[in-house]
């Protein structure tokens, strides 16, 4: 049928910093470059998720703005959209504005939508025709349709209507077949939404959705779409926590062992306990999970989700090598700048990643991102900066410390990533990491 609209998804993507002494150091480490490039190449499930939620009667492009010139954001316009639909974390999401302030200019209606617009719709209101805040899956069709009929709202939020929050056993194929899969190095699929957890600084999907699981029998579908386009791909599950329901974990784990895949996805210590899963897991030929030990100093983890992973603390070392015993890689993730923090806790820090068996790592800068708890602490405290939403990249600091100044938060995170992506653990990270993959032949072949 003939398309009677168009509307261009838009996604803000990529890795930022804001600090240019930390990003020139970074560029420098291949260990912090290799990550930050697949983040990088990862589509927005996000839009391609609405894009099959969109109804026939409009055309739909795919755009992503990393890198961008004066050169794409004519290309854009030249389309002639109805719609130009953004979503955008809150590192990006100032770039966002001027680019709808922009389309607007040139008479384009301009939807805004995304974990920022969602945590803060009144800000982003006053940048866009229209505001989507939480799911967007229930919402999108009716946002449209009274475009069509010229009564569009300036909200549309499904946080604030508990009828609009999306039950995943509704869920559609993610339309893939709007990528050109020769730019990415692998896919996104998402298996569950929310966490059980409630760390005080998480601004995952679990500020705009209770925690749900997809029905395996619709992963499956998505799967096979991948497999349509895709004969051998790298699959990264955009999940929180994949693993909380160790029953459910096993049925998944148990359809991806009959596809010749490799994946990734982010969980939680638990996993180390259940030997059954961790078999599984092997089979099915994941490659690394990442696991968000958060801190090795014990009193910042003690109030950071009601105590559940201070209680793990102990576990850290054994639970690394007993996952990675059955050929599992384990990324372990250390945030740094907890107020209880000191200068000692980078040098405990540095010493349990020399010392463990870990195949990667990551660390970051606690970020106060909009609307969480650590949020409205800080505020509460006076100690947020000013106008910081460019620098919630993970590796900025956005808030006054406790134990430092903000240059010597800086610096103390700098000099760790300088020795955290030194040439000799990173040779050993990856010794580590093949032997691991080792190990799991003894599983594949049981």
């Amino acid at each position: 049928m003939n398309k009677a609209y168009k509307v261009i998804l838009v996604a803000m993507s990529g890795v930022r910093v804001f600090n240019e002494k930390l990003f020139k150091t970074g560029l420098t480490l291949p260990g912090f470059v290799d990550r930050s490039r697949v983040i990088a190449s990862l589509p927005s499930l996000g839009l391609l998720t609405l894009a099959a939620h969109t109804p026939e009667n409009w055309e739909v492009i795919y755009k992503e703005l990393d890198a961008y010139s004066n050169d794409d954001i004519v290309a854009i316009l030249d389309e002639k959209p109805n719609i130009v639909a953004f979503s955008a974390l809150t590192a990006r999401i100032n770039e966002t504005y001027q680019l709808a302030a922009r389309f607007r200019k040139q008479g384009i209606t301009v939807v805004i939508g995304g974990l920022h617009a969602s945590a803060l719709p009144d800000e982003a209101k006053a940048h866009a025709d229209a505001v989507v805040q939480g799911e967007c899956e229930m919402l999108w069709e009716g946002l449209l349709k009274d475009y069509e009929n010229k009564v569009l709202k300036n909200l549309y939020s499904s946080l604030s209507e508990p009828k609009m929050a999306f039950q995943l056993d509704d869920s559609r194929v993610p339309a893939y077949n709007l990528l050109d899969i020769n730019n990415y190095n692998r896919l996104t699929i998402q298996t569950t939404r929310g966490c059980s957890h409630h760390c005080n600084f998480c601004a995952a999907s679990r500020t705009i959705s209770e925690y749900k699981k997809k029905p395996v029998e619709l992963i499956k579908k998505e799967l096979d779409k991948i497999f349509e386009i895709w004969e051998d791909p790298f699959i990264e599950l955009a999940d929180d926590n994949t693993f909380i329901d160790k029953k459910w974990s096993k049925e998944l784990l148990k359809l991806f062992a009959n596809y010749k895949m490799k994946w990734f996805t982010e969980t939680d210590i638990s996993i180390a306990y259940d030997d059954k899963l961790l078999e599984l897991l092997a089979k099915s030929n994941c490659m690394q999970v990442l696991i968000g030990f958060e801190s090795i100093n014990l009193e910042s983890l003690k109030g950071l989700d009601g105590g559940w992973k201070s209680k793990q603390f102990d576990n850290y070392s054994k639970a690394i090598d007993k996952i990675q015993s059955y050929g599992i890689t384990v990324n372990g993730c250390f945030v740094l700048g907890f107020d209880s923090d000191t200068k000692e806790t980078f040098r405990e820090t540095e010493k349990f990643i020399r010392e463990s068996k870990l195949s990667d790592v990551q660390i970051t800068i606690l970020t106060a991102f909009p609307c969480t708890d650590l949020y409205y602490q800080l505020k509460k405290e006076n100690r947020l900066l000013p106008d910081y939403w460019d620098k919630c990249t993970l590796f900025d600091v956005t808030y006054i410390p406790k134990n430092f100044s903000v240059v010597e938060l800086e610096n103390e995170f700098q000099n760790l990533m300088t020795r955290v992506y030194s040439d000799d653990l990173v040779k050993k990270r990856k010794k580590i990491f093949k032997q691991t993959l080792l190990n799991r032949r003894k599983f594949i072949t049981s």
